[in-house]
């Protein structure tokens, strides 16, 4: 009977998975590790087709799940803000545009985080190793005010590779302090992952958050990278090698983890925090790119694996799910037993990417960076997606183009149904136009509107006012 029962085992998990068992570890909470890429189109990762070689975000995908319909944000900042707090950002204004550097705005102290309500829920180590980008022109807005125990990275984005400059500014940090490292970025986030891991006691559990500054521009890969690339030519290749680099880290990072005993008791969950940017990337087949309220800028790259609690074997996850869900999603597998100190507009989504189906919901889209003041909307549930686009409040442009897709039948947005299904605009536009009137009164300013950056470039070696 023992016989069958381990061989039944085998052929269910794997044996990896039997041997992992005995090493189970006991009374404490699981690891949490999220991966976050910057700027990664959907179709630039192994298991969505690309040549770019990731076998070990594949891996993630392969011994885990691929999460097919999970959404971020079309910039940088919206998403880390909703993926921190589990709200949509429009409610505390780091929704319209990203926060450039020097920007005298940053994440709400009303805010609860993720890792203020991790440390509630018993982990006493809660590291950031990478890009923030949610403010730090002044203390309160810092990492380690904000949760976490631990921080190394830059707080900017669009940081140089290979010396962490952004505007004459060093930007390179160890818990609020300037540091020299020397080396390519990526392999710095990926060596203060592990130096962080390292450092938690094997009996206690640990929060890591990496958000990686690549393959964001500027565009800057190790020569050695790049030639893996032969048949790419400019910053294509360019591109090609610094998402080569980001995998090799998030390999060692996944190392560090398996060799603790812990990898298959590990919450691992990797996504993009955008779509691609065409100049150089791919997002398959879905229109549009980085910026854009079409699938191509907001249905991003993913996966999750967590083998120990049912998240494994390789299964595509259609389940619609996004950056909002962390939040939630983490306060059940932390089994935070407390209230979140605000209204969470995501959900727990644990069932769906255990390949469970998840209630239908609308999501929402919106952006306003640029200096056209356009505002980008967009609404979509499993049957529909509405987009708009319009003059902001405070343009004089008052056309609006709306756009109806059958997204069900038509993921890449390729036939607009708005003249034929007035009705169907009317009802998600009602919804759309609720969703809007969440809008914070301080929004921060668009990315360009200069007049908005207090004061001179900070010089090297600088300290947020306090």
């Amino acid at each position: 009977m023992k016989k069958i029962i381990i061989i039944l085992l085998i052929i269910t998990f794997g044996s990896r998975h039997i041997f992992a068992a005995k090493d189970k570890p006991k009374n404490i909470k699981p690891n949490i590790l999220i991966l976050l890429a910057d700027d990664l189109g959907f179709g630039d990762v192994g298991f969505n087709g690309s040549d770019i070689k990731t076998p070990n975000i594949d891996r993630i995908a392969a011994e885990g799940v691929k999460l097919n319909q999970f959404y971020s944000c079309p910039m940088c900042s919206p998403t880390r803000a909703g993926l921190m707090t589990g709200r949509y950002p429009l409610r505390f204004g780091l929704m319209r545009s990203v926060i450039p550097p020097q920007r005298d705005f940053g994440l709400s102290v009303n805010e609860e985080t993720i890792a203020d309500m991790l440390g509630k829920a018993g982990y006493n180590h809660r590291g950031m190793v990478g890009k923030w980008h949610l403010g730090h022109r002044r203390q309160e807005w810092l990492p380690v005010n904000r949760g976490f125990t631990h921080f190394e990275g830059c707080y900017n984005g669009a940081v140089d590779y290979f010396n962490r400059d952004r505007d004459g500014e060093l930007d390179w940090h160890i818990n609020n302090k300037p540091s020299g490292k020397e080396g390519y970025t990526t392999d710095l986030i990926g060596e203060a992952a592990i130096e962080f891991i390292k450092s938690v006691p094997q009996e206690e559990p640990f929060f890591l958050y990496v958000p990686f500054t690549a393959p964001h521009a500027p565009f800057q890969a190790k020569p050695e990278d790049m030639a893996k690339y032969p048949n790419r030519q400019g910053l294509k290749k360019t591109y090609a090698g610094m998402i080569d680099c980001l995998d090799q880290n998030i390999g060692k990072i996944l190392k560090s983890i398996e060799e603790r005993g812990q990898l298959d008791y590990t919450f691992i969950l990797f996504f993009s925090d955008n779509g691609g940017v065409l100049k150089v990337g791919s997002n398959g087949e879905l229109r549009g790119e980085k910026l854009t309220p079409y699938q191509g800028g907001i249905r991003v790259a993913a996966a999750a694996r967590w083998p120990a609690e049912g998240v494994f074997g390789g299964k595509v996850i259609e389940e619609r799910m996004g950056y909002i869900d962390v939040f939630p999603t983490l306060m059940a597998i932390a089994k935070f037993e407390g209230k979140p100190k605000n209204e969470l507009d995501g959900i727990n989504v644990l069932e769906g990417i255990k390949g469970n189906k998840l209630k239908d919901r609308s999501w929402f889209t919106y952006e306003d960076q640029g200096d056209e003041k356009i505002e980008d909307l967009a609404i979509n549930n499993n049957q529909w997606k509405l987009v708009v686009k319009r003059g902001a409040p405070d343009s004089e442009n008052i056309t609006e183009i709306n756009q109806l897709f059958q997204i069900s039948t038509d993921p890449n947005e390729k036939m607009d149904l708005s003249a034929q299904k007035p009705d169907k605009v009317e009802e998600l536009m009602k919804e759309l136009n609720s969703f809007y009137g969440l809008k914070a009164k301080n929004q921060i300013p668009r990315y360009s509107e200069k007049d908005n950056y207090p004061g001179p470039v900070l010089i090297p070696n600088w300290q947020p006012e306090k």
